[in-house]
This record gives C-alpha cells, sequence and structure tokens, in this order.
C-alpha cells in the first residue's frame, strides 16, 4: 500500500495519461475548529479508457463524482488517493470532503493566539500537502489554474495568491472556528496563471496588514502588503521590509530581463512555522520569528533580508518556471539562495553578504558534504519521502555555492544572458537541468556536460592544499596546489580560484594589518597544480588558497599561514579573508587534523575584533559544539569553566549597546554552571547587576531564565512566573524550554513523554521542548532515554507527520553522550542492522546523526594529542 507515499515512477506515468486545466476550491472555513469542509471540482483531459488517482489526504470523504456519474466513496477511496478508471477525453472531478486543520506547520495549519483568542490559519503545501486541503494531482508538473472560494468569518483577511476581493456577507453566517464571532463571509478569487499546486496558498484569520504599491519595469502597480497577527502589530517594521522587496524588485526585474511575473505581493508572517519562508506565489508565508518584538542581532536582521530576497527570486525560478520532479529541487533552491546573496550584497545594506554565505552557507555545505548520506546536487528522488529529507545542505548552499562558480567560470554576463533565456522559453512550464544547461551552453560557448558530470552528478567535496618550498632568504622557490579527494567519492574536480598573499604591515597609526600583497586566479585541476606566478618572490606571511571564496572547496593553511593567521586573525583589513581563515580554522577542527582546545582557544582570542555579526554567530555556534563535543571529555569541565569566564570577560569588555555585547552575554548566560557565573545571570535578571548598554528585554530575559534553570537556580514557580509577565505564544514556546530544561529525572521524563509519548503538542512546542531536553550541564541526565529513543523510532516514523517525526529523530538523538556515556556507535549500528532496508529516509537520519557521533569522538582523540 502506498500510505501518503507517492514514487516518481507513478508520477511520470500519470503525467503522461493526465493533463489538468483547472481546479474550482471551495473552503468552509466556519464549520468548526477540528475540520473543514472542501469541496474540489477539477477539469482535465486524459487518455480515453486510462486510469489513475488523485490525492485527498481527508478524515471524512462525502462524495466522488467523476463526469456527472457518482462512484463508491467506499469503493474508490483509499490510503490518501482515490482512484479514477475508464477516463474519457475530457473529465470533471467533484470532489466533497472534511478536511482536517493541522497543528504540525502542514496543510492547513490552525493556531490560536494566547493573547486574545483569535484563529490564525496559514497553509504551508511543499512536498506534498495541498492534498490536505483539497483533492489535486499532487506532482508539481500537472500545473492548472486554481479558482478558490473561500467562506471565513467576516472580520478575517482572507489572502491567496489572486488579489484578495471584497467579501461578501452571508446573512445569518456563523464563525463555529472560535475567536470573534462577527458573522461569516464569502471571498471569490480570480483564477491564478498555470501554477503547481505546492506554491497554492490560503491564508486566513484577523490580520494585521499594512498596504503599499511600487511600480514594475513594465509600468504596472503591483500591490504590497506586510501581515502578520495582530498581537504582534507593534513590532512589525514593515517599512524596512518594503524596503528590501523594493530593492529586489528593482534588482531581479533588471537581471532577468522580465517583469514580476504575478499581480501583486504578499509577505504574510505568520506563528508556528517550520521553516523561514515559502515561496506561495505571490503570497509569501515566513517564519514568524522575523517579527522583532525584542533586539536581536543585526545577523539575523541580515538573514531576514537573503530570506525575503530568497523568495522574490523563486517568484521567476520556482514559481513562473518550476522543476518537473523532485530530482531538480536544487534548481530551485541553490539558484534562489545564490541569487539572493548576490542581490543582499549589491542591492541592500549588508554589502559582505559574500562573507556570511562563506561563513554560514558553506560550511553547512561542507558539513553536509562529508556525512555518509551525501548525494550529488542533482539527487535520486525516487519517491516523496527521499525530498522530504532532502531539504538539506546540498540542495541549498553546495548548490548555490557551484553556481557562484559557474558564474565566475562562464562570466556573469553569459550566465544571466541563459537565464533571461531559460524564462522566456520555459514561463509558466516545467522544466529539467538540461533546459537550463542548454541556455547557458548557447550563451556562454561552453560545453556544461564535463562539468555538470563532475559538479552536479557526483557528491562529495575535495581539499586543496597549499605546499610552498623557499630558499634561504625566503624566497619562494617552489608552489603548488594538492587537490585531495575522499576514498568514498574520488572525483578530481576543475577549480577556478585565486590565492592571495598576505603581509604583517604596521600602518603609521602603528596597528598591525594584514594587507594583501599578491593574488594570482587560475584554473586548479588534477592532483597537482604549480603556481608560478608566485615563485621568485619573497613568501608572503599567510598564503590564502581560494582567496575571493570562488571556489567549493575545504582549504587548509600551511603551517606558517596558520602560524600567521593565529597571531593576527584580527589584523585583517576586510572581513572575507578573514572568515575564509576560520572556515579552515573550524574544518581542521572538526576533520581531527587540529586540537579542539586550539580552537576555543582562536576563538576566545579573536572573536572580540571580528566586525560581521553573522560570523560572531557562526563562530559562537561552533565553540559552543566545540565544547560540548569536541573537547576530550577528561578535560572539557576545565576548558567549559574557562570559556564561560572568558566569555563573560569579553561581553563586559564589549561597546556598551553592542551587536558583540548581545550576542556574547546570550552565549555567556548559557555556559554558565559555576555559582559566581549564575550570580551574574541572576543579577542582569534581575536588574541588580546590569551590564551598561544591555537591554533586558523580554526575550533575552527568558534567554537568562533558562540559563538559571538549567543550572538549577530556578524552577518551575520562576517559570510559570515568567509566562505570566510573558502570557503570548512566544512566552508558551520559551517557558516549555525552561520546563524541559529543568536539571532533574523527572523533568525529562517529563519533556519525554510529552515528546514521544503523547502526541498533543504543536510543531511549535515539540521543538521547544526537544530544545529544553537537549539542554544539560551534566549529559548523564541524558542516559536514561538511550533505549527508550531506539525503541520508539519506527513507530514515531510510521505515526507521525514527516516534520514532526523528523524533529523528533534528530533532536532526540543523544549525541551528547558521545565519548561520555554508552557505546552510541555500537548501539545505533545495531540498530540500523536490525532496520534493514526498512524506511530508508528514516535509515538516512540515523546514519547522519551517528556520523555526528564518529567525528566527535575523532575530535576528541585529537584534542587528547
Amino acid at each position: 500500500m502506498p500510505a501518503e507515499n507517492l514514487t516518481r515512477a507513478e508520477a511520470a506515468d500519470r503525467a503522461a495519461a493526465v493533463q489538468v486545466k483547472s481546479y474550482d476550491v471551495t473552503l468552509d472555513l466556519t464549520t468548526g475548529p477540528e475540520t473543514f469542509a472542501s469541496t474540489t471540482l477539477v477539469r482535465f483531459t486524459a487518455t480515453p479508457g486510462a486510469k489513475t488517482f488523485i490525492d485527498l489526504i481527508a478524515p471524512t470523504v462525502h462524495a466522488v463524482e467523476l463526469n456527472g456519474r457518482a462512484l463508491d466513496v467506499a469503493d474508490v477511496v483509499a490510503d490518501s488517493r482515490i482512484a479514477l478508471v475508464d477516463l474519457a477525453a475530457e473529465n470533471e472531478l467533484r470532489v466533497v470532503a472534511d478536511c482536517a486543520y493541522m497543528t504540525t506547520g502542514e496543510g492547513l495549519h490552525r493556531f490560536v493566539d494566547p493573547v486574545d483568542g483569535e484563529v490564525y490559519l496559514y497553509s504551508q503545501f511543499e512536498v506534498a500537502d495541498s492534498r490536505r486541503v483539497y483533492a489535486v494531482f499532487e506532482q508539481p508538473d500537472l500545473k492548472a489554474e486554481f479558482r478558490f472560494t473561500v467562506t471565513a468569518p467576516a472580520h478575517w483577511t482572507v489572502i491567496s495568491n489572486s488579489p484578495t476581493p471584497e467579501p461578501v456577507p452571508i446573512p445569518g453566517g456563523t464563525n463555529r472556528n472560535g475567536g470573534t464571532d462577527a458573522g461569516a463571509a464569502t471571498w471569490t478569487f480570480d483564477a491564478t496563471p498555470r501554477l503547481s499546486s505546492y506554491v497554492t496558498a490560503i491564508v486566513a484569520g484577523p490580520y494585521h496588514r499594512e498596504s503599499d504599491t511600487l511600480t514594475s519595469s513594465d509600468g504596472r502597480t503591483v500591490p504590497l502588503a506586510v501581515l502578520c497577527r495582530a498581537s504582534l502589530a507593534e513590532h512589525l517594521d514593515a517599512h524596512n521590509i518594503v524596503e528590501i522587496t523594493r530593492a529586489g524588485f528593482a534588482f531581479y526585474e533588471e537581471l532577468f530581463g522580465l517583469p514580476y511575473p504575478f499581480t501583486k505581493y504578499d509577505q504574510i508572517f505568520v506563528p508556528e512555522f517550520n521553516a523561514g519562508a515559502m515561496e506561495n506565489a505571490g503570497a509569501v508565508t515566513f517564519l514568524e520569528n522575523y517579527v522583532f518584538r525584542s533586539k536581536v542581532a543585526d545577523a539575523m536582521v541580515e538573514r531576514r533580508a537573503v530570506t525575503i530576497l530568497h523568495e522574490l527570486a523563486h517568484m521567476w525560478f520556482g514559481d513562473l518556471v518550476t522543476m518537473r520532479w523532485w530530482d531538480d529541487l536544487w534548481l530551485n533552491e541553490s539558484f534562489a539562495e545564490y541569487v539572493s546573496t548576490l542581490a543582499t550584497a549589491e542591492a541592500t545594506r549588508w554589502r559582505a553578504a559574500w562573507t556570511t554565505f562563506s561563513a554560514m552557507e558553506k560550511s553547512w555545505a561542507y558539513r553536509q558534504d562529508q556525512l555518509p548520506s551525501t548525494h550529488p546536487i542533482v539527487a535520486d528522488i525516487r519517491d516523496l519521502e527521499d525530498v522530504e529529507v532532502n531539504f538539506d545542505g546540498i540542495t541549498y548552499a553546495k548548490g548555490a555555492s557551484v553556481l557562484k562558480q559557474l558564474v565566475s567560470w562562464v562570466g556573469k554576463d553569459a550566465f544571466f544572458a541563459g537565464v533571461r533565456a531559460y524564462f522566456a522559453r520555459h514561463a509558466w512550464g516545467n522544466t529539467q537541468l538540461v533546459d537550463l544547461l542548454m541556455e547557458l551552453e548557447t550563451t556562454s560557448g561552453r560545453d556544461l556536460r564535463a562539468w555538470s558530470a563532475l559538479w552536479l552528478e557526483k557528491a562529495g567535496v575535495t581539499l586543496l592544499r597549499p605546499h610552498v618550498e623557499t630558499d634561504a632568504a625566503g624566497v619562494v622557490t617552489a608552489f603548488e596546489i594538492r587537490q585531495e579527494v575522499p576514498a568514498e567519492h574520488p572525483v578530481q574536480r576543475p577549480h577556478r580560484l585565486a590565492v592571495g598573499g598576505y603581509d604583517v604591515v604596521r600602518g603609521e597609526d602603528n596597528r598591525t594589518r594584514l594587507e594583501r600583497v599578491a593574488h594570482v586566479e587560475l584554473d586548479v585541476d588534477g592532483e597537482v597544480t604549480p603556481v608560478p606566478a608566485l615563485v621568485g618572490r619573497p613568501r608572503p606571511a599567510l598564503i590564502l588558497v581560494n582567496d575571493d571564496d570562488l571556489a567549493y572547496a575545504k582549504i587548509r593553511l600551511d603551517e606558517a599561514s596558520l602560524a600567521a593567521a593565529t597571531e593576527h586573525l584580527h589584523a585583517f583589513t576586510d572581513s572575507l579573508p578573514r572568515s575564509l581563515v576560520w572556515g579552515a580554522a573550524w574544518d581542521m577542527t572538526r576533520d581531527g587534523e587540529w586540537g579542539a582546545r586550539d580552537f576555543a582557544r582562536l576563538v576566545l582570542g579573536n572573536i572580540a575584533h571580528e566586525t560581521d555579526s553573522s560570523v560572531v554567530q557562526t563562530l559562537l555556534r561552533q565553540l559552543v559544539t566545540t565544547l560540548d563535543l569536541y573537547v576530550a571529555p577528561e578535560h572539557r569541565a576545565e576548558t567549559s569553566a574557562w570559556a564561560a569566564g572568558r566569555l563573560w570577560e569579553l561581553a563586559r569588555a564589549a561597546e556598551p549597546g553592542s551587536d558583540a555585547q548581545l550576542q556574547l552575554a546570550r552565549v555567556a548566560a548559557a555556559r554558565s554552571t559555576a555559582q559566581a557565573e549564575l550570580d551574574a545571570v541572576a543579577g542582569l535578571l534581575d536588574g541588580s547587576a546590569p551590564l551598561p548598554g544591555l537591554a533586558v528585554d523580554t526575550d533575552l530575559r527568558w534567554d537568562l531564565l533558562v540559563a538559571l534553570v538549567a543550572g538549577g537556580r530556578a524552577g518551575r514557580a520562576e517559570i510559570d512566573a515568567e509566562l505570566a509577565r510573558d502570557a503570548t505564544a512566544s512566552g508558551e514556546r520559551h517557558a516549555a524550554a525552561a520546563r524541559a530544561a529543568v536539571p532533574t529525572p523527572e523533568a525529562k521524563a517529563a519533556a519525554w513523554g510529552a515528546v514521544v509519548d503523547d502526541d498533543a503538542l504543536t510543531n511549535a512546542l515539540q521543538t521547544s521542548t526537544i530544545a529544553g531536553f537537549g539542554r544539560v550541564h551534566d549529559a548523564a541526565l541524558l542516559e536514561p532515554f538511550v533505549e527508550p529513543y531506539f525503541a520508539a523510532l519506527e513507530t514515531v516514523w510510521g505515526a507521525r507527520t514527516n516534520e514532526m517525526a523528523q524533529n523528533i529523530v534528530v533532536g532526540l538523538y543523544p549525541t551528547l553522550l558521545a565519548g561520555t556515556g554508552p557505546d552510541l556507535l555500537a548501539r545505533t549500528d545495531a540498530w540500523l542492522e536490525a532496520l534493514g532496508d526498512r524506511t530508508p529516509a528514516l535509515r538516512r537520519l540515523v546514519v547522519e546523526e551517528r556520523d555526528g557521533v564518529r567525528r566527535a569522538l575523532a575530535a576528541q582523540e585529537r584534542d587528547r594529542a
């Protein structure tokens, strides 16, 4: 039985038999808090006499009519499918059902605001959840027009892909869905252009709306709107969001040579969202955390800008032109990731966006590409379960990195000329990789088949290591770049990159700087590539392979360069080469080539000089991982205590009110275990010992309280008091994390039961509880849950929706016990052997977690040395 799965072969067979013209979808959102009424009228052509199926996940199906003939629901509805046989050339299908609201962030998600009791709905259909709302041929290549008619509470705003029409009141209408009952009304939307079902949208509720307009390159006035829950309206900085959006529109319309393809552009910040955002055509949904109710690091503001521009890019690449099947998901995501960084760097105030990309996205890609589960950028997606676990660092970050390198290789003008031709040829259609490559070959004059075979169709990341020889006078006599390939993926790839040489220079202000004194751009190919341009000149103090970060490859520093970097890392005049050195040091630590305590000393000795907020954020996360996993257990207590003290020193020394002060104070609090440090946390929280310039606002209060809870200095009474002070959805999530962080066996057992044994938590509360469960200073608290974890995996995977199951599988894996508790590798291997070939997607997730333990043990061994 297929359950809720769909294979690529089934999708291809269905696309060969069926072409969809239109959907008329009628929804009634006033019927109650559990389900809503859904009626779908589908018009489609088919091969006469063919049989196929349409998708629907619904608790109750009332009627199925095909070409005017009533079908027996008991006979044709099973396993998320409705069987259709003896089709005509022209067909009309009507399906009447009651569909279920979800609290998992999938399908039509229902949320009740604790502030005012109002109900908010939003749809999330990627990968295959439009079938939870209406009957649909759920695959990206069966595009159609969609007409939505929605009955909802009269005081709501209703948003879809087409502009919102004026509602028509229903005499005597009643809202049974919760919140205010001001009657009911109906919104009848115009038909959309041809879309894939996964980018259709329904968003409904008493959302606060701020409206604006812009003029498109073709002279049209495009309505803009920014929306959020009413209780968050005071925090919505719509002006900044619209400013970024305007910059993106102008940038993309010129770059793509094509006006914005839809009639309006709404951006809705919704509660309990599982991802950063979703590119619904003309109705983009965003994670509500991007409405900043407290001060956040500039890294978060930059991330929001990149996300806004990422989703806007999808309006062309993804919505206008869509992949045929999920094998080419990377075409959507890698392209949007690349051009959104390009737009951020060239059209917003974040001119150093490529530094952020290097620090965050490429680091993610390198990490993912070294897992046993790594895969080619063009992945082999056999079914929906495969794609559900494929929203990863390969699909997003590696693909974007490789596109960046391709642009450097073929030239920016030629690349985007090919993209413009691609849009013109395939607008409103579906494509495969070959369709894009054909256009790029035409505009660049290069044969991209060999490039594609090496970069897109094979997995793995190579390592570039410099080899330098000098004479007694310090003059370079030989220089070459050696390319090392992993045994599992022995692929030598060509790289277009630059080699930079930096010397320590003392300026007139008597400050030392690392200034670039040499720069050579070249093609690296094969095991060894000589660099003759650097021979015969004095050896620079620091030699940086992949200067400018053009190539996708891990890099190493030679011994002299590593020494210079360690001493003078703060002296770089530009953030990008400094970020590359940081990345090399982190990669060496993860690979067990450099001691974890050495990396911790490098971070805490230099982070005060780091000017890029996103780099600071990344370094602090890497520091935490190093302290928790990579430092040898026998050195961990001493190293962690030193690091916590140093973090407090840095926080106190940081400029009052600065971004660095906020980030350092948060991490210092989280790492506090000694009583004096916890006293400092308590002093910040109650105001008795403030840090000058640090505003202890609502979210920082929660951070400080959770630190005290994890340290045993606060408990349920303090949590309840803080929740009474912040009786919001955010407060409820923070409180859930705090309760799960209480360092007692009873609290951990209660959190475990709520997440694993029960199924009542929403996605957001589940995520928060899992985070709090893992918040321990003594990992031994997690040992009793190792066996229950493995015992529950298959049950959880079979019973929960994909998002909820993945959260449990990944979030509760006991990585923190690596090297200190039971033999996790042996226990995981035993479970994997017993699993066999069942549930490949579940197997992949556990294999990835196992690799984290393997890497931690290797890093611990190196740290001992």
